[in-house]
């Protein structure tokens, strides 16, 4: 069933039309092979290639999540205000795809070759730095500002939750393809090659998209566009929708715990575990937790969004625990199992209440404001005490007379203890669903 208004292009139906899920799918997955490589592969391609500081890597990711959140804010905005969201996604991910492709060309030779008079060393991790805030204003562009209210746009309260579980399990198959099938390229040093292939998929996922994509129904927005760009930071609008701000404050606290340890798991795995097979054990990880959220997220819905959230991360923070204590391959993939599928179920439930609570005349405009909380905050704080945790251990080889810090287990306590502030805006909202219920409301 459609909602009564006629228009062209897509509109919310109850259930989605294949062309639909198609466009999701599509375009979910190919933008999480996109992102699972910056947030996980730019960190080893500069610690094993350019530099171990795990300071330059923290500096990476609080960069890229500054860009994000203010692209998203931006097009976000924009997008509402013309009325549009294809031409973000489309014109997005084809140079998205380039300037994956381009990481290929940096490196300490060309750093030095190019710029003579600085530290190479120094120099190629800075491009690196920038060369990801530019990779990230197009993947914003396309993906968090436009794709995302794309999916609010043409889905309803009814149907979120499954298709809320259906994305979070696509960042866990791209890494899992990556991880199974291309990792022996990192290992290689085939970087260039790497970098190309998946620059290329998102690149032609974007011409394909011109011809998939049907544009959501959005009337354009007549106010000023500066008026639109900060409306979500008005106090007015933020006292007008407490429900919106508790649950992006809850999924900030829960990046902010995941950020602790996920840029540097990889890292972890090799060089503090000594895990050869560490593409294997995550493969495995991976789809087992992909399980659990698609077989999950069937009861969202059911259950209720806000009383899905507690169990979910107590069942994460259980796997944390567990990733503090072992050590032998068969046991990550245990508790590792536990940790993701938790993770993944969580973020599927937060995501779909944050829909839900969005102004549905303000859908672009506050993909900026739910990256704030989501993205931004989280990636220039988890890093930052991950980095801290790591530094402080102590726990160091040398490689070549180059002393190299290692991330040791304490990052996964970390991460349980920051993920235990989840439970106060939950329980608040908890309470405010309650007392509204018992008015009528």
């Amino acid at each position: 069933m459609t909602c009564s208004c006629h228009h062209k292009g897509a509109s919310i139906m109850e259930k989605l039309t294949k062309r639909l899920w198609a466009s999701f799918l599509l375009l979910g997955l190919m933008g999480q092979f996109a992102w699972t490589i910056e947030n996980m592969y730019f960190n080893v391609f500069l610690y094993n290639t350019i530099s171990t500081d795990p300071s330059f890597i923290a500096a990476m990711v609080a960069a890229s999540a500054i860009v994000a959140t203010l692209s998203t804010l931006f097009i976000g905005s924009l997008s509402d205000r013309v009325g549009k969201r294809k031409v973000f996604i489309c014109g997005g991910y084809i140079i998205w795809g380039l300037s994956t492709m381009a990481f290929g060309l940096i490196n300490v030779q060309h750093a030095a070759a190019w710029f003579p008079a600085l530290n190479a060393v120094s120099t190629a991790a800075m491009m690196v730095v920038i060369m990801d805030c530019i990779m990230t204003f197009f993947g914003s562009t396309a993906n968090d500002a436009a794709f995302n209210a794309y999916v609010t746009d043409v889905t309803n309260d009814k149907i979120r939750g499954k298709v809320e579980s259906v994305l979070a399990v696509l960042p866990l198959i791209s890494m899992l393809i990556i991880f199974g099938g291309f990792d022996a390229m990192t290992k290689q040093g085939h970087w260039n090659q790497f970098f190309g292939i998946f620059g290329c998929l998102v690149t032609l996922t974007g011409l394909a998209s011109i011809f998939l994509l049907k544009d959501s129904h959005v009337a354009a927005k007549k106010e000023p566009f500066f008026k639109n760009l900060v409306a979500g930071f008005r106090p007015s609008v933020i006292r007008g929708n407490p429900a919106l701000y508790l649950t992006l404050s809850a999924f900030a606290l829960f990046s902010c715990a995941v950020q602790i340890f996920f840029p540097y798991l990889i890292i972890y795995m090799q060089n503090y575990l000594l895990i050869e097979n560490y593409a294997i054990v995550l493969g495995i990880v991976l789809l087992l937790a992909s399980l659990i959220s698609v077989i999950g997220g069937r009861f969202i819905d059911r259950i209720g969004k806000l009383n899905f959230v507690l169990p979910a991360a107590a069942v994460m923070f259980i796997g944390l625990l567990g990733m503090f204590f072992v050590r032998g391959a068969a046991l990550v993939i245990v508790t590792g199992t536990v940790m993701m599928g938790g993770y993944m179920l969580v973020t599927a439930a937060l995501s779909a209440s944050i829909r839900d609570f969005t102004p549905k005349d303000s859908v672009g405009e506050f993909q900026g404001i739910r990256m704030i909380f989501a993205v931004m905050l989280p990636m220039i704080i988890g890093p930052s005490i991950g980095a801290a945790v790591i530094k402080n251990s102590g726990n160091t080889y040398t490689d070549l007379g180059v002393v190299k810090s290692v991330p040791t287990p304490a990052i996964f306590l970390a991460s349980a203890a920051a993920l235990l502030l989840i439970f106060i805006p939950i329980i608040l909202l908890k309470r405010r669903s309650k007392n509204e219920n018992s008015l009528g409301r």
